[in-house]
């Protein structure tokens, strides 16, 4: 089984030379998950993929967070498991080689290497489902629909709902991307820096910079390191699909003009 999965994914790595490249996700297993999850194997092929990945994807068992633990993982300082609950106050980091595939209630993400976020518990009368700080790091998030929820970094607050987003986030800049859904971004230092994306596909990324004039500091960027796939891996996760479908031969990047 394992060698039919090589096959197919060398075959799907010839047929999609057009494919936008990886970038930063250059671990081996994830590609091999990425080309998987495109072509429907886990249908066919699930026992071959959960001998890599350790389980095949599909919505987590309730009670259980994390659907993958690589490289070194902390939980509240401790190292995590694949039986390591994950809740509201807790703060996890990676190692700069790790990564962690996990879910929190209706809400679901991949926290890449060298990243710590907290789960923060959401102020009083505030309305909000969630609240995430992004110390530093990068990090994909799915979040349930109609769940208002924040997002915090060094240099921005994001206000979202029913929302796919990617954030990295340092001392000196954010880059978030509104994968679909509606997210109302503002500088943290920056009153007059405010924007309201609405995508349905990867519309408008944006780079939050810390050093910026007054009415300056958002500005856009380009579409990098997160794919379609991943956002199907986690929401999958937490039983849903991604508001978009594309076919392989079709897909090599958002359709949009950057």
């Amino acid at each position: 089984m394992l060698a039919t999965v090589a096959r197919n994914s060398q075959a799907i790595r010839e047929e999609s030379a057009a494919m936008k490249p990886f970038g930063e996700l250059d671990d081996p297993r994830r590609r091999v998950l990425i080309q998987a999850l495109t072509v429907g194997l886990f249908s066919s092929a699930g026992d071959a993929v959960a001998q890599i990945f350790g389980s095949a994807p599909g919505k987590l068992p309730a009670g259980q967070s994390f659907h993958r633990v690589s490289g070194r993982v902390l939980v509240n300082n401790r190292e995590a498991t694949l039986q390591t609950p994950v809740k509201v106050g807790d703060t996890l980091e990676t190692a700069s080689n790790a990564e962690a595939v996990f879910v929190v209630a209706e809400d679901a993400f991949v926290l890449r290497g060298a990243s710590r976020m907290v789960i923060e518990t959401p102020p009083p009368q505030s309305g909000l489902a969630s609240s995430l700080r992004l110390v530093t790091g990068k990090l994909l998030s799915v979040f349930g629909r109609g769940r208002p929820t924040r997002i915090a970094t060094a240099t921005a607050t994001v206000g979202i709902r029913g929302t796919g987003v990617y954030t990295e986030s340092d001392p000196e800049q954010t880059y978030f991307c509104t994968c679909y859904g509606v997210a109302d971004i503002a500088a943290s230092n920056d009153p007059q820096s405010r924007e309201t994306v609405a995508a349905s596909h990867h519309d408008r990324p944006l780079y939050i910079l810390a050093k910026e004039a007054s009415g300056k500091s958002i500005r856009r960027a380009p579409f990098i390191n997160h794919t379609d796939q991943e956002l199907m891996l986690i929401e999958t996760l937490v039983g849903r699909t991604p508001p978009f479908v594309f076919p392989l031969d079709d897909y090599s990047a958002p359709r949009r003009d950057y």
